[in-house]
C-alpha cells in the first residue's frame, strides 16, 4: 500500500500550482475542469515519484475557520529537500518572497530539522531535510 495522492481545495487553483511548482519543483498535470460540477483541478508531482498532491476548486468551497494547529484534521504537508542547508535556503527564501515562517528552522524533538510555512492559500507546509 502507499498514499496515491492528497487533496486541497485551493481558492485561487492557479496562484497555488504555481507556488509548488516555483518553490518545490513539482510538475503539473493538464487542468482538467468538470463544468457541470463547475469543478476544476490539476495534479502536482515531484520527478520520479508516484506520490501526488491534488488541489481543487470550486466556488462553493469555505475558507477553514479554526486555526490549523487547533482544529482535527489535516494539519500539514511535509517536503524533504534533501538537507539542512537547502530548509535554511527555501526558508528564507520564503520569508524574503513575503509568506509567513511559522516555525523557524530548527532540530524537533523527534529528530526532523524543519522550518514550517504557510503556502499562498495558507496550508502549513513543513520543509525537511
Amino acid at each position: 500500500m502507499r498514499i496515491e495522492h492528497l487533496a486541497i481545495w485551493a481558492h485561487n487553483l492557479e496562484e497555488l500550482k504555481e507556488f509548488y511548482i516555483k518553490y518545490f519543483g513539482m510538475k503539473s498535470s493538464e487542468k482538467y475542469t468538470n463544468i457541470k460540477k463547475n469543478f476544476s483541478s490539476y495534479f502536482l508531482s515531484f520527478n520520479g515519484e508516484s506520490t501526488r498532491i491534488e488541489i481543487m476548486h470550486r466556488p462553493d468551497i469555505i475558507k477553514l475557520s479554526g486555526k490549523h494547529s487547533k482544529s482535527f484534521g489535516l494539519t500539514h504537508i511535509s517536503i524533504s529537500v534533501g538537507n539542512r542547508a537547502k530548509v535554511d535556503l527555501l526558508t528564507e527564501q520564503l520569508r524574503t518572497d513575503g509568506y509567513k515562517i511559522v516555525g523557524e528552522p530548527r532540530t524537533t524533538g523527534d529528530g526532523y530539522y524543519e522550518s514550517v510555512i504557510e503556502d499562498c492559500e495558507r496550508n502549513w507546509v513543513e520543509i525537511t531535510e
